[in-house]
């Protein structure tokens, strides 16, 4: 059996857990329904929610793709509801698809060039079933599709210095894009522009979840040590908390609710950091015996209060971080962009 530390560093280097989450789910929308029922709140959701995609969930992929001129690749659109009008290439994955194979595709389809992507640059979401995965890499070839080879992709795509001076379906990928631009000025994935030291490539692990989740991998610091902590649940096994995603709330608001389980309703001061890791598989029958399309979103969260401060109510004990594993959290922790933005749009 893996050690929490063996776990922690399996998620930094891109590694499944293997863990069977719907096992592991410390607050399921079973309890999700049953918390807000004592409360007298009406569920309004099934404990049965599957994510199946194009029938209850929805993941949307983006590409924000930078040549050596500082310029984005932008595709003019073709739907009739936004024709003349551009946009980054992106578009629904389909069943069957990774993430990463759906970023590929949607790049060919509506520009004509290949990619490999190379990372995650930010992971959006819109209530609990709707997910826009942004993703950037470099082209290995292609042809830069013309007027002359318009369809019902796209109508031509182009590298653009200043995406503002063009007609946009929307102002929404500005953010991203500035994402992407800042990311690409760095000489390499581990360097300091600014004051700020950045993630490295991180892209998705292939892994099947029937559900969707969030992993909290919350820290804290002991004052009497400024030793780093990180917690764990005692439910089962330990494992690092794991809660269920409301497919009709807001990701900060499934995650407020599981934090009142651990902390009680006078949340200790926190901040969630940024992702470290993003878990799916094409789907398929997933190792829980389900064919779905499962996510687990490896989200890090950030105390203010020194452990000591911090009262727990729930079935959760802190563990006490080695010398190398306090040292890479710290240095995520302490960076603004050392995790990958997890975003809630509306």
């Amino acid at each position: 059996m893996s050690t929490i530390e063996e776990k922690l560093r399996g998620i930094l280097e891109g590694r499944d857990l293997g863990d069977i989450t719907t096992e592991l789910c410390d607050f399921s929308l079973m309890e999700q329904n049953a918390t807000a029922e004592a409360q007298g709140v009406q569920p309004s959701s099934s404990p049965d929610f599957l994510p199946i995609l194009g029938q209850t969930v929805t993941y949307i992929v983006a590409c924000v793709l930078i040549n050596d001129h500082d310029e984005v690749l932008m595709i003019e659109e073709a739907k009739q509801s936004c024709t003349g009008k551009w946009y980054l290439p992106a578009g629904r994955m389909e069943r069957g698809e990774s993430i990463i194979e759906a970023a590929a595709r949607e790049v060919f389809e509506e520009t004509g060039l290949n990619a490999e992507l190379t990372t995650l640059l930010a992971v959006e979401s819109a209530g609990g079933s709707w997910f826009r995965f942004v993703l950037t890499g470099r082209i290995t070839g292609g042809r830069l599709k013309t007027p002359a080879d318009a369809d019902a992709e796209s109508i031509q795509a182009r590298w653009m210095r200043d995406p503002k001076e063009v007609n946009l379906r929307s102002n929404d990928i500005l953010n991203i894009i500035d994402i992407g631009r800042s990311f690409h000025k760095q000489i390499s994935p581990t360097v300091t522009v600014g004051s700020s030291l950045w993630h490295g490539n991180i892209l998705p692990t292939r892994y099947s979840h029937k559900r969707n989740y969030i992993r909290v991998l919350a820290v804290a610091r002991k004052r009497a040590t400024n030793s780093m902590n990180i917690l764990i649940s005692e439910k089962n096994a330990h494992h690092f908390p794991t809660v269920e995603l409301h497919p009709n709330r807001s990701l900060h608001s499934t995650l407020r609710k599981f934090m009142i389980e651990i902390f009680g309703a006078e949340l200790p001061q926190h901040r969630p950091h940024g992702l470290i890791g993003v878990e799916h598989a094409a789907s398929s029958t997933s190792t829980e015996g389900a064919s779905t399309d499962g996510i687990c979103l490896n989200l890090l969260v950030a105390f203010r209060p020194p452990l000591e401060e911090i009262s727990i109510i729930g079935k959760c004990i802190w563990q006490q971080l080695s010398e190398s594993l306090d040292n890479t959290l710290g240095r995520i922790a302490s960076s603004k962009n050392g995790s990958i933005p997890l975003n809630v749009v509306r």
